[in-house]
């Protein structure tokens, strides 16, 4: 098994092929993740017309990779399907709903992280694709995602054309806490980010964007609370549209 210490982000893609026998065999073997009430509520959007691709890229802001790789997955938190299994079966489904969303969405995650550990097996690259639940509605256009149907990850996929370094890591006494959470001094914070802040290429981003420290690069730059705000709304709003959320309910 590959080192998940070695672990990279994938953005640039050879010519070869990701047949569909490959592909189809991860993602059945993906399906033994973890999944509430053994339900899977997951679906994956397998997208390979270079069309197609070029429709998706608005979404993810452009990035390149998007049309580059062979390959684009679209990840989704559906309890459509499960609701129409339901109704089927002469059964009443009460999945529209905030809790039914959570549960959808981690359950696909879960598939998402154990098909990349998959991937990263048989020696495929793939990027994740953190735009995803920036511009939901775009994504659930242009792949017809119906109700109670949510996109919540995407991956690029196909044989790696690069070799990047490694991105740095926090500590893992930065993030574990035994029995119960353990607060941070500034002390810790200093102990724990030390590494990241004084690397060389982090030194650089700073300097770059005319900042006096990393944290500001975040906050100010990279994800602002002007954008995290108006970001949440959208997501709240698709939220509303795709049936997980009463649209009379202004609590949220």
């Amino acid at each position: 098994m590959k080192n998940l210490l070695t672990r990279r982000s994938i953005r640039k893609y050879s010519d070869r092929e990701v047949s569909d026998q490959l592909l189809n065999s991860l993602m059945t073997q993906a399906a033994r993740t973890q999944t509430m009430g053994n339900l899977q509520l997951y679906s994956v959007v397998v997208t390979r017309s270079q069309e197609m691709k070029e429709r998706l890229a608005p979404a993810h802001f452009n990035q390149p990779m998007v049309t580059a790789a062979p390959v684009v997955l679209t990840v989704c938190a559906d309890f459509n399907r499960t609701s129409q299994w339901a109704r089927c079966r002469k059964a009443d489904p009460g999945y529209d709903n905030f809790l039914s969303y959570q549960n959808a969405a981690i359950d696909a995650l879960l598939y998402t992280q154990t098909l990349c550990n998959l991937m990263d097996e048989e020696g495929l690259g793939y990027c994740y694709l953190g735009t995803t639940v920036y511009m939901p509605q775009m994504i659930i256009d242009t792949l017809q995602l119906p109700r109670l149907v949510m996109p919540v990850a995407t991956l690029t996929v196909g044989w790696p054309a690069e070799e990047p370094p490694c991105s740095d890591r926090l500590p893992v006494e930065s993030f574990v806490h035994n029995e119960t959470y353990k607060d941070y001094t500034p002390e810790d914070i200093d102990t724990y980010y030390n590494h990241k802040e004084q690397l060389e290429e982090n030194r650089h981003f700073v300097e770059l964007n005319h900042k006096e420290t990393l944290a500001q690069v975040f906050t100010d730059i990279r994800y602002t609370r002007k954008d995290n705000e108006a970001l949440s709304k959208t997501l709240i709003d698709t939220l509303r549209r795709q049936g997980f959320l009463e649209s009379s309910d202004d609590s949220y």
